[in-house]
């Protein structure tokens, strides 16, 4: 009986080490990843290419394989929100960079407002890109 008690005992402080060991890992927060414009200016006109980079603040590493599920692009920093254009994403670009094709009417300063999610983490990353387009 006492083996028992024992054998018991042994199990439930495995258990405990292992639950808190696990509670002990530490987990990426979705705050610590960041959108970043691989180039800040573009050329104004149609089908003009803009290279957003998803990376992680932390390692400074880029995340591949995020789904980007919202993008807009207006110009909202310059006063006119109302004036948006079309975004499209664009194939190709090195693991942890998107491409999206726009049209930019006119010179000006416009904001990309993107959103993904990251595998395996809870949440949204949000990014808000101001692009300037210059002739």
């Amino acid at each position: 009986m006492n083996r028992l008690n024992s054998s018991r005992a042994v199990r439930a402080a495995l258990v405990g080490l292992a639950v808190s060991g696990a509670a002990g890992i530490a987990r990426a927060d979705i705050k610590d990843y960041e959108f970043k414009l691989a180039e800040p200016t573009v050329t104004a006109g149609k089908d003009r290419i803009v290279t957003v980079q998803l990376v992680n603040k932390k390692t400074g590493k880029p995340v591949p394989d995020a789904v980007i599920f919202a993008t807009r692009l207006d110009m909202a920093p310059d006063g006119m929100a109302e004036m948006s254009t079309k975004v499209v994403r664009e194939p190709g670009g090195e693991p942890g960079s998107y491409r999206f094709k726009a049209a930019f009417g006119m010179e000006g300063r416009w904001l990309l407002s993107i959103g993904a999610k990251v595998q395996g983490e809870t949440g949204t990353v949000e990014g808000k890109l101001v692009i300037t387009a210059q002739k």
